[in-house]
Parts: C-alpha cells; sequence; structure tokens
C-alpha cells in the first residue's frame, strides 16, 4: 500500500479559496480522518487525492508516483490511481443483484470470469453479506447496503479507499456498529483509509490521525488522543470532545516559579510543562470537564446551573461568577438548581492559550490559591 503525499495544494474558485497550501503525509497503511465543519475543504481535499477535482496548485504523490504537478503539468486520471471511492449515498445499482452490483466494476476492468467470482466470494465473506448476494438494493436495510456498496469499493482491491462521510445516512446505533465494521475491516485489509467526516466521535474512535481543517486551513494533523489532549489551538479546543472544553478567561504574569493567575479574581498559578519564554497578559485557560472534580472540600465554589445524567456519568454545568463550567462525573449523581457546588481544577492536562492568537502555549496544572 503506498504512502501519499500532498505539497503545498491549494484550491480556488475564482477568489474562494476551498483549500489554502495544504502539506501532509498520510502513511502506508494508516486510517485518516479529514474533519471538520461544514464548507472548511475536507470532502475538496479527498476528491483532489482522488482525482475527482483539479487543484489549483501544488503536487499530490501516491506511493512512488507523481499524480498531480501544476507546474509539469502532471494530472492522472482517478481510474488510473488505484484507489476506491464509498460515497454517502452508496450509489447501488437498483436494478442488480447484490453479487452483480459486486462484479460490475470487475467486468469493466476485463477481469476473467473465474476471477470475478472468486473476488466477489471474498469480498462478500469479509463483510459478511454472502447471503444477500442474489437480493437486490431495495430488499436491503441501510446497514446492508452499506457493505455492498464497501464490498464493491474493495473488489478492484484498490490501494487506497476514499470515504466521503459514509455513516450520514444511518441511525445512531447502526452508526456505531458500522465504526466497528469499519475499523475491523481497515486491520484485515491492510489498506490505506482516507475518511471525511463532520463528526468528532468517528474521528476519534476510527483514525490513526486527525486532519482538522477549518476555512480550508490545516489546523491540527495528529493522534486522536493528542489533537484531544493537547490541542493546537482554540479552535481544536472548541471543535473536538463533548462536552466541549470550559475557557476561562485569566490575566496572567510570569513568574521566576511559574505563571500568575487571575480567573474571577480567583489567585492561582499555573505550573507549565514546557519552557513559555513569554507570554501576554491575556490568556484563556482550557480545561476538560474530567479535570473540574467536584468535592466537599473543593477549594473552588459554584452554583449548580443543571445536571444532565446519562446513565454512566453525569455533566454538571457549574455558574462560576457568570461563566457555565461542565464536569463529567461517574455515576448518577443529582443537584438541585443554584445548589452549592465544591470543586477543583485536578490533573497536569490543563492548557494554557494565548487568547489573542488563539494558540497554545503549554500544557501543566493550577494551583488555587487561597
Amino acid at each position: 500500500m503506498p504512502k501519499i503525499e500532498l505539497i503545498n495544494v491549494t484550491k480556488k474558485w475564482g477568489k474562494f479559496i476551498a483549500v489554502n497550501d495544504l502539506n501532509m503525509v498520510i502513511d502506508d497503511r494508516s486510517f485518516i480522518t479529514l474533519l471538520g465543519p461544514s464548507g472548511c475543504g475536507k470532502t475538496t481535499t479527498l476528491r483532489m487525492i482522488a482525482g475527482l477535482e483539479t487543484p489549483t496548485s501544488g503536487k499530490i504523490i501516491i506511493g512512488d508516483r507523481v499524480v498531480f504537478d501544476s507546474d509539469k503539468g502532471i494530472n492522472i486520471s482517478p481510474a488510473k490511481r488505484n484507489v476506491g471511492f464509498l460515497f454517502q449515498n452508496y450509489a447501488l445499482w437498483p436494478h442488480m443483484t447484490v453479487y452483480k452490483n459486486i462484479a460490475f466494476g470487475l467486468e469493466n476492468l476485463k477481469w476473467k470470469k473465474d476471477q470475478i467470482q472468486k473476488r466477489v466470494q471474498e469480498v462478500m465473506q469479509m463483510l459478511k453479506i454472502e447471503q444477500y448476494k442474489d437480493r437486490y438494493p431495495a430488499e436491503l436495510s441501510g446497514g446492508q447496503q452499506q457493505r455492498v456498496a464497501i464490498a464493491r469499493t474493495l473488489a478492484p482491491k484498490p490501494e487506497v479507499l476514499f470515504m466521503d462521510e459514509p455513516l450520514s445516512n444511518l441511525d445512531a446505533k447502526l452508526r456505531g456498529e458500522m465504526r466497528t465494521e469499519l475499523k475491523r475491516l481497515h486491520s484485515d485489509t491492510n489498506s490505506t483509509f482516507v475518511y471525511v467526516t463532520h463528526d468528532q466521535l468517528e474521528a476519534m474512535t476510527l483514525a490513526t490521525k486527525i486532519c482538522l481543517m477549518n476555512d480550508g486551513v490545516l489546523q491540527q494533523y495528529d493522534k486522536p488522543l493528542d489533537v484531544y489532549s493537547n490541542p493546537a489551538n482554540l479552535f481544536v479546543a472548541d471543535f473536538v470532545g463533548n462536552p466541549t472544553m470550559n475557557f476561562i478567561p485569566a490575566t496572567a504574569k510570569k513568574t521566576s516559579t511559574g505563571i500568575s493567575l487571575d480567573m474571577f479574581g480567583i489567585k492561582a498559578k499555573f505550573n507549565p510543562k514546557n519552557e513559555i519564554k513569554s507570554i501576554g497578559k491575556d490568556v484563556v485557560i482550557g480545561v476538560r470537564p474530567e479535570f473540574l472534580n467536584i468535592s466537599p472540600n473543593g477549594k473552588l465554589s459554584g452554583l449548580a446551573y443543571s445536571t444532565l445524567p446519562a446513565g454512566m456519568e453525569t455533566t454538571v454545568k457549574i455558574n462560576l461568577k457568570g461563566d457555565i463550567l461542565s464536569a463529567v462525573q461517574f455515576g448518577l449523581i443529582d443537584y438541585k438548581t443554584d445548589e452549592e457546588i465544591k470543586f477543583d481544577i485536578s490533573g497536569d492536562g490543563i492548557v494554557l492559550f494565548d487568547k489573542e492568537s488563539g494558540k497554545s502555549l503549554s500544557l501543566g496544572s493550577i494551583e488555587i490559591l487561597k
């Protein structure tokens, strides 16, 4: 399977820049999710790699072959890039059986009949759809249609499989099941998967690396847990995580022992994990909900705004001097509206952001000073 490299790739429509100077390397056998809000450029990026969209400038390499180079006038057609594309609407032929839908592409590629039969049987077994081979798409559920579409895409043995929000038409339960199947499929096929989604849960659970984009610009390209725990900027921190990260405005001053903070008149000290050479006066403290620890002896005090039990865990909304913070606690708990809640900011995964640039300055811990 090949490595994919994008070098200074840009796509413009008139004055609108869909993708701006994108540089990234997709490693062999990886599962990459292109994540971001609607209109961020993720689908355009996928289509440019696949050859369905022509970049305005830049260079794309799949394996050891340059498939696009604006300077040299190279633009290999999608059919010659040896990639598979799984569309959002599955695009199955309604008048063909499951078997014929899967075999259709191989017939067009002039495979021999016995080879077609063997390969179709292989992918049907892989996707557990052998019992549906004589059915038509209208006789299948959404999940079964999804499996047929994947089988048809995998049949020609593409080097790379592209997927553009393939689970968006499924209900929540089926989406969860199909996420499990896709992750297993990636392991079984040893293929490179490139997957577009706006759903952060899909990105977090499926990917080996997440490419998070906004307004056509790459915000962070990292492993899912690194994107979650060490976001590059305020946009990444806000987009990834549910409930979202708490953002506490503060003023900061660098001292010989750390960073002194003033949060709503509360004095605190930030202990950074790495050296911060310079810091502006205005900062933002990023705290994941799991780092707000509710306890009777907590040094911070707020009022219960609302309690949202969800079975295994409960999200507690805390009003801290007008700011609503989210805390996640395991188990079923409940608080009356405006009941006093004592809590602490615990752990060493607190993020210090520069307010003006939005960039992350350091991870660290917070010590509340009395």
